[in-house]
């Protein structure tokens, strides 16, 4: 039913049904223009009921406009109205007390017009109507019944909807509860990646660092390159330790906690960057173009990471090569450009390693691109543009 009920053509295939059914009624007992406009009306004014729920007041004002005019009752005349007063309470086009006042006043004013007509009918049967006996309660039970119709058709409507709108709160309250209880386990499987990440990677990196530190004391003999060496890896496993610590406090915080981090690295960090990179083997080149802007926090960080990235992938797959970074600020955007000369990237490579696949999504969550392949002089180029 609720589904027939919440069809968009419900209401107008009852409307033009209670339109055949008038004209078929109006030519069975014709009444006069006004009470078969009035029905005609009535009946026609549900159609837009779903639309435009303040159509009712004009269906059911020409209802009752339809019965006044006239003493017989149509029986679309009564479904119109009923159906007409139901929409009002149920989408509420006024208070409720307001609807069923309106109609009261609406029924008194049909009884008053009727009484009347009901001495002129039959002034013997009704003995009543004869002057001097207008205050007989019995004259204004059509009152009565007509306000009792109202009351209930608007009742009945106001009910409806605010089942409705329990049920729709229920059902708000049990979306917000499924996602409390996502978000609860997102923040249970952070703190499992954290712990994975502590006990598979902390470890080894540490160990890193402290088996070069120390072997350049226990081993005497080292040259001085050699000693340099180690003290480069154990400050870069430093590095990778104080990295890895900041991302496991914000894995293990919750979402609106501020975490005691130490402050993210910024496109300030290049030089240090291009240095660490130089230290350990590599030919590098800082070149920034264009006057420097704040970039939000976002930006700053995710530029950092791409450049670094592509550094390290320069190390591990064209050692030697000599890598020029390029930093391009513009008005909108900020072109980063980071290309060597090494051999370029290799017959079987597509693009979709981690590394590339992390650059990409940096730049995608910030509205960005970038693009990796051979430069344009050869070796390897990878090109990303972040507007902001």
């Amino acid at each position: 039913m609720n589904a027939l009920v919440r069809n968009p053509a419900y209401p107008w295939v009852t409307g033009a049904a209670l339109t055949g059914g008038t004209v078929v009624e109006l030519a069975l007992v014709p009444g006069s223009p006004w009470v078969a406009g009035s029905v005609l009306i009535s009946s026609a004014s549900l159609m837009w009921r779903r639309t435009r729920p303040e159509t009712a007041l004009l269906t059911v004002a020409a209802a009752f406009i339809g019965f006044g005019a006239d003493t017989s009752l149509y029986l679309v005349t009564v479904i119109s109205g009923v159906m007409g007063l139901y929409t009002l309470g149920r989408h509420r086009v006024q208070h409720p007390a307001v609807l069923v006042g309106a109609g009261a006043l609406a029924s008194l004013g049909v009884n008053l017009v009727h009484i009347p007509k009901w001495a002129a009918m039959a002034p013997a049967v009704r003995p009543s109507l004869v002057e001097g006996h207008r205050l007989d309660p019995g004259l204004y039970a059509e009152t009565f019944l007509l306000t009792v119709v109202v009351l209930g058709a608007v009742c009945a409507g106001d009910a409806v909807r605010a089942r409705e709108e329990a049920r729709d709160e229920r059902a708000a309250a049990q979306e917000r509860l499924l996602a409390m209880e996502r978000r609860q386990a997102a923040e249970a499987e952070r703190a499992a990646i954290a712990r994975e990440l502590h006990d598979v990677v902390a470890h080894s990196v540490s160990m890193i660092a402290v088996q070069a530190e120390s072997a350049t004391y226990t081993t005497p003999d080292l040259s001085p390159e050699a000693r340099d060496a180690l003290q480069q890896i154990a400050g870069t496993a430093r590095s990778s330790m104080t990295e890895l610590r900041r991302l496991l406090g914000v894995l293990r915080t919750r979402p609106g906690d501020r975490a005691a981090t130490a402050p993210q690295p910024t496109l300030a960090g290049l030089e240090e960057l291009v240095e660490q990179h130089r230290a350990v083997g590599g030919s590098a080149d800082l070149r920034v173009n264009g006057e420097r802007v704040a970039l939000p926090a976002g930006w700053e960080l995710s530029a950092y990471r791409i450049v670094q990235e592509a550094l390290t992938n320069a190390r591990r797959h064209a050692p030697g090569a000599h890598t020029v970074v390029d930093i391009l600020y513009a008005s909108d955007r900020l072109t980063i450009r980071v290309a060597d000369d090494g051999p370029g990237p290799p017959d079987e490579t597509d693009g979709t390693g981690h590394g590339l696949t992390g650059m990409r999504e940096r730049a995608t969550l910030l509205g960005g691109s970038v693009r990796t392949g051979p430069g344009p002089n050869g070796g390897f180029l990878v090109e990303a543009v972040l507007p902001w």
